[in-house]
């Protein structure tokens, strides 16, 4: 457990940074009068969650490997990060569906079937729901941190000498 320390630390905080973002939506309106533009703006999200995952890999090579980490430890601590990650997603989504936006299923549905998104409510019911959303989090979360680990490792990698 104490050579996974560095990535239960980073992981926690992403988990902690995007209930804080789902509030800060919340607040803005993007889950009722702007609910419009929330398709668009909750992408921008990936700007500080990259960030915090690019410290959270510089973290892992500077105090667990020295300075000097090779492009596979780097994959691995990124997968293990999002290992943790997509184990809290359930719980992460029930918090946001039950506690911080009860109301976000039912507002997006309306706009959906408004919008000609959807065309029947037992579509945009069965889309806009707590376990189609706790899959697509978990699946996409997963490919994205992977995605984001490999590219970021390029960088982040000790240069051979």
């Amino acid at each position: 457990m104490k050579k996974f320390k560095i990535e239960i630390k980073w992981a926690l905080i992403l988990i902690i940074m995007s209930l804080l973002w789902v509030v800060l939506e919340r607040l803005v309106g993007l889950h009722d009068t702007h609910i419009d533009k929330q398709m668009y703006l909750t992408n921008l999200f990936i700007i500080p969650y990259a960030l915090v995952f690019i410290l959270a890999l510089l973290d892992k090579k500077k105090k667990y490997y020295d300075g000097q980490m090779t492009y596979k430890q780097g994959l691995i601590s990124g997968l293990i990060i999002s290992i943790i990650v997509m184990i809290f997603v359930p719980l992460t989504q029930v918090i946001t569906s039950n506690v911080i936006t009860p109301d976000y299923f039912a507002n997006v549905i309306e706009y959906s079937l408004e919008t000609g998104y959807h065309t029947s409510l037992e579509e945009a019911e069965a889309y806009y729901s707590l376990k189609n959303d706790i899959i697509n989090e978990t699946v996409g979360l997963l490919v994205v941190n992977i995605v984001m680990t490999a590219i970021f490792m390029i960088f982040v990698r000790s240069k051979k000498k």
